[in-house]
């Protein structure tokens, strides 16, 4: 029986769509040596092959939708209403009324913030990938790698594809992103100068003029987030070693004219102008929005276009470790990785060895909880979820009691007292008895029912399990910005800096292995990238950890622009990896008093070096380029006699200025 999709098509019925339609030939760029035009055998083969990956790593991933969806829940502070709650809803509606209803505690929020804020410390620095060169040739060539990417990053945003990357992370179990090469291409504004005819013959300047010509605006590094419900990685390796595995890739959902256009300028781009005839252009892998980031604001971002004017198309892009002859793409008998991209299911509009240098899929995964075996590991959020649970049932089964509490509830004889006065709930009512009861007194109509909270431990349990979900966490009230509460004695010192350094000391971890996992890949491959495909010339400025030796090297200003071109790039170098730490994260006050120790004692001051132990100590409090603030060195100029001078100048040792500037 041939595989169902979550659609009610088989894939044969899907791929079957695009031999039935009679579409007009148009003229395509196919690879060469293969023409993979809809609907013939060779295309229909390769698209069942993609498409059958896709849904088995789709099969596997969507097992974890559920627990996702509890996560999306917690970070939203959205609760599905049960029926009180929904009547509670109506009547403020109705009312324009301020009555609680039941919310999510946002304690899992605030240690996602907490935790997001270390990851910018500690990633979020000038520059964000650091490399070395491995020969003295390449020292200069690496400090020039390391300038030209910041620069690329800063440009294209890459910080804030990080922190979505760590987001993903903490509350999924894995950030996974994208490196990849973006070129701008536009109009360009060159001043020209304007001639006209001389008075004596000939041409002469008259002017200058602006032209605007067709030009590259910006070549660059750039970081793509994809939404670990789209991410289809092979489900047979671990998330660790998503290199290893046959194949990785993603859904994307976008539409025809964007496609089109990208047609036009990208060569690597074919069959757009036959999605025009397909039924739809939807993927059975992709039919819904999985995820419940939506569920507070009910804004659907594939059903909040009219289908009048939308023309939705779904593509999974899918990298692959193929043999060519096996899939009728060339004739080696080894292993190549290609890159694929299946529109709406049936139409292949990219296909192509990858042939990027490093040789690997450009994909970086980041898995801080991963146990070395798991494809889908837990994450941090998801540890803490019953915890979480829980805490929303004390503080909301609390509210319903005060609500209820507030309601004041009666006993009453309706055969006295107007039973539809007591309903209106809005104060300064008048209550009427009934006739036959006039002037014979109310003490028995109403009683009130005794009420007693026996909810009112809750918070205070709402603050244990708060502070056990913080401890678990490694996100203490110091963390988080908060001192210790309560107790007889006051936060000492001490007690604070060690609570600092244990929660520090965990968050550090953390962030070391993200930096090994997804940041250690991702920096060579924005350096390949340059390597590669860099074509025109970069400035770039004399700042950061080097500026004097850059200065000095290219003969500038230390603040001077320097024109790197693609050929001072071609090195060989390695990255640095970052060790999670912040700047401060490893301050002790023990280096002040060893400092001071230091430079009260001669003989250990002439053992160590008393400047660089003041850097590390500035570093370490969080200063930025202390270098700049070193006193530069300035010349001696002393006077002396002419004849003094003369007998200097012909032993040789002093030199008249000109000879000197040249």
């Amino acid at each position: 029986m041939p595989p169902r999709l979550n659609g009610s098509l088989t894939l044969q019925d899907r791929l079957g769509t695009a031999k039935r339609k009679d579409y007009p030939q148009y003229r395509e760029r196919y690879p060469e040596g293969v023409e993979l035009k809809p609907g013939t055998k060779i295309h229909d083969k390769l698209a069942a092959m993609i498409l059958t990956r896709a849904t088995d790593s789709h099969t596997a991933i969507s097992q974890r939708f559920s627990t996702w969806n509890d996560i999306d829940k917690t970070l939203t502070t959205y609760i599905d209403l049960s029926a009180s709650d929904t009547k509670t809803q109506t009547i403020n509606t109705k009312r324009a009324e301020k009555r609680p209803i039941s919310i999510v505690f946002p304690n899992s929020y605030a240690i996602l913030e907490t935790m997001l804020s270390y990851m910018v410390m500690a990633f979020f620095q000038d520059p964000i990938f650091r490399y070395v060169g491995n020969n003295p040739e390449s020292v200069i060539g690496a400090m020039l790698m390391e300038r030209v990417i910041q620069q690329q990053c800063e440009y294209s945003k890459v910080p804030l594809a990080l922190h979505t990357m760590f987001r993903d992370n903490f509350a999924y179990g894995i950030g996974i992103a994208a490196p990849t090469w973006k070129v701008t291409t536009g109009k360009k504004p060159i001043v020209r100068p304007v001639t006209v005819p001389g008075a004596l013959g000939g041409m002469t300047q008259a002017g200058r003029e602006i032209e605007w010509i067709d030009a590259t605006l910006h070549e660059g590094n750039a970081l793509i987030n994809i939404d670990p419900y789209l991410y289809l990685p092979d489900p047979s390796v671990a998330v660790n070693n998503v290199q290893d595995g046959e194949f990785v890739g993603w859904l994307n959902s976008t539409n025809l004219m964007n496609l089109l256009s990208e047609e036009q300028n990208d060569d690597d781009l074919f069959n757009v102008n036959y999605l025009r005839h397909v039924e739809t252009g939807q993927s059975s892998l992709l039919q819904a929005d999985n995820s419940r980031r939506t569920q507070k604001t009910g804004v659907n971002k594939r059903d909040s276009v009219s289908n009048t004017y939308k023309t939705t198309i779904d593509t999974i892009t899918l990298y692959v470790k193929l043999i060519p002859r096996d899939w009728n793409l060339g004739d080696s008998d080894y292993p190549e990785v290609w890159l694929f991209e299946l529109a709406a299911d049936s139409i292949i509009v990219r296909a192509r060895e990858l042939g990027d240098a490093q040789g690997k899929f450009p994909i970086v995964v980041s898995a801080s909880e991963s146990d070395g075996y798991s494809a889908t590991p837990i994450s941090r959020l998801e540890v803490l979820n019953g915890l979480q649970d829980i805490l929303n049932w004390l503080f909301n089964s609390h509210i319903a009691n005060v609500r209820k509490a507030l309601n004041d509830m009666f006993i009453v004889d309706p055969g006295i007292v107007n039973i539809n006065d007591l309903k209106d709930p809005e104060p300064g009512k008048l209550i009427r008895t009934r006739r036959p009861h006039w002037g014979q007194g109310v003490q028995h109509a109403i009683q009130q029912f005794q009420v007693h909270d026996v909810t009112r431990g809750n918070m205070a349990d709402s603050q244990i399990i708060s502070q056990l979900m913080q401890s678990l966490s490694g996100t203490d009230n110091p963390m988080m910005g908060n001192l210790r509460q309560g107790g007889p004695e006051r936060l000492t010192g001490a007690e604070f800096q060690g609570t600092m350094a244990g929660a520090v000391s965990r968050l550090e971890r953390v962030a070391r292995l993200t930096s090994y996992q997804a940041l250690q890949d991702m920096a060579m491959m924005f350096a390949s990238n340059v390597q590669q495909f860099m074509d025109e010339d970069a400035y770039i400025q004399t700042v950061g950890s080097w500026p004097e030796k850059l200065s000095e090297n290219f003969g500038v200003g230390p603040t001077d622009p320097i024109s790197v071109s693609p050929f001072d790039l071609i090195i060989d170098y390695n990255v640095r990896p970052r060790d999670g730490s912040i700047p401060g994260g490893n301050f002790s006050q023990a280096w002040i008093q060893l400092y001071q120790i230091l430079g009260n004692s001669p003989e250990l001051a002439q053992r160590f070096d008393m400047v660089r132990i003041f850097k590390h100590i500035a570093v370490n409090l969080g200063a930025k380029n202390v270098d700049r603030f070193e006193r530069q060195e300035v010349p001696q100029v002393a006077a002396q006699p002419d004849q003094q001078v003369a007998a200097q100048v012909q032993q040789g040792n002093l030199a008249p200025t000109q000879e000197v500037l040249g």
